[in-house]
């Protein structure tokens, strides 16, 4: 398969506390000779200030002062670069198990991820935790690096050991596509050119394998899931010659719509056409996936926000009780009964969670079907019964509208994050 070069690849990073994930972006972005000189001295002059004999490469990444003090990454963070062979946007994200929800938060628009191995320490529990998570989130790709070989001898044995253990623990999850590279992100091994070290692996080096990788983030993913246009807000201006006009205003979530569409505005389930379809300088006869515009109807009909325009022939569930696959990302125990405001494209609703159907043990993945308890990291199969119907989708079929977070009612907080099933 061809690669567009212009194709963009969003990836995200993952892995426990100092497996290296900084260092390997870091790496990945001085060698391919991404990097601006600016960039390049500010970061040559801190690692001289720290007494390091080399460049530190993780300070490519950790820009926040106060992680580069403590050397660990809390926030996410982001970082865009190009090759000859494509463009790329990277996440990078913490290690520690409390801040999850920020591995969460980088791998949710993720296509490819990158978990990193200690060779020295094998698979763990975060590792287990992360293969979970990404199997959830349905990413396309995983790419396991097996990282500190330098460590271990470059050994093929502890490699192999690692990539066996590694298949083992994920064959019962839903993961279509895995990649194994044993790689030393301070020294470079296999990360952007193939190591002289590690003779005994066939394999392509780690760049050369995130230039390869097809993805479905191209201009004509929209064709292939169903249509779904959130209403944002009503646009009604009272200048002369615009007095009649009434325009439904929003980013196109999924799915393509074309002027004569017929629709169905939920959860109202009154009908129309669409009459046009607005940009802020031009008219256009169709609008797809991720593009904001403003819709006007054939028919004078009741319209908000927080409704949801679709085809008349292809509908979303709507649903005021539902389960979903949620991870629990409050610092405090759930407590039964609570309510929680629920957020879904342009919806809030009020909710409660009805009830906990089993936890995940992220050792085993086992259902556990008697503890009803949530805490922090936590990953559970749960009943959630709102206020009123929210317009649903499989989250395996539109991550948009199968995706929801929920926010605790009384402090405003992110406790959760749920995947429609």
């Amino acid at each position: 398969m061809q690669i567009d070069n212009n194709q963009l690849l969003r990836f995200s990073t993952a892995g426990s506390v100092d497996d290296g994930k900084s260092t390997l972006i870091g790496r990945l972005l001085y060698d391919s000779k991404s990097i601006f000189e600016d960039q390049l001295l500010a970061v040559e002059n801190t690692s001289k200030r720290k007494g390091y004999e080399s460049i530190d490469l993780a300070l490519f990444t950790d820009g926040l002062r106060e992680e580069r003090e403590q050397g660990i990454t809390i926030d996410v963070a982001y970082r865009y670069f190009t090759t000859p062979g494509r463009k790329f946007i990277i996440a990078d994200t913490p290690g520690h198990i409390q801040y999850t929800r920020n591995m969460i938060t980088g791998a949710s628009s993720a296509d490819a991820i990158i978990i990193l191995i200690d060779a020295r320490t094998g698979v763990i529990e975060q590792t287990k935790r992360h293969t979970f998570l990404a199997s959830l989130l349905q990413i396309q790709h995983l790419i396991i690096c097996i990282n500190k070989m330098d460590l271990v001898d470059y050994s093929k044995e502890v490699f192999e050991k690692i990539r066996e253990d590694y298949e083992q623990m994920a064959s019962t999850l839903s993961i279509k596509k895995s990649h194994f590279i044993p790689i030393s992100a301070l020294l470079g091994d296999n990360v952007v050119n193939k190591s002289a070290f590690m003779l005994w692996y066939e394999g392509a080096p780690l760049l050369e394998i995130l230039e390869s990788l097809p993805v479905g983030s191209g201009n004509n993913e929209h064709y292939a899931v169903e249509a779904r246009f959130p209403v944002q807000t009503v646009i009604r201006p009272q200048r002369e010659g615009y007095i009649d006009y009434r325009g439904y205003a929003g980013r196109v979530a999924s799915g393509i719509f074309r002027k004569g569409d017929e629709i169905t505005v939920l959860p109202s389930r009154l009908k129309s056409k669409i009459k046009r379809i607005d940009t802020f300088d031009a008219e256009l006869n169709e609008a797809f996936s991720q593009m904001s515009v403003c819709i006007t109807l054939e028919d004078d009909i009741d319209v908000g926000r927080g409704d949801m325009i679709v085809l008349s022939n292809h509908q979303p569930r709507c649903a005021q009780e539902f389960d979903v696959m949620l991870c629990w990302l409050g610092n405090h125990t759930f407590r039964p009964g609570s309510k929680f405001i629920i957020m879904q494209a342009n919806n809030e609703q009020t909710v409660i969670i009805k009830e906990v159907v089993y936890k995940i043990n992220i050792n085993t993945f086992e259902r556990d079907l008697n503890d009803k308890t949530l805490n922090m990291n936590d990953i559970a199969k749960v009943t959630i019964k709102s206020a009123k119907p929210l317009m649903l989708d499989a989250y395996a079929g539109n991550k948009v509208t199968g995706s929801l977070i929920l926010i605790d009612e009384a402090t405003r907080g992110t406790v959760a994050g749920a995947m429609v099933l």
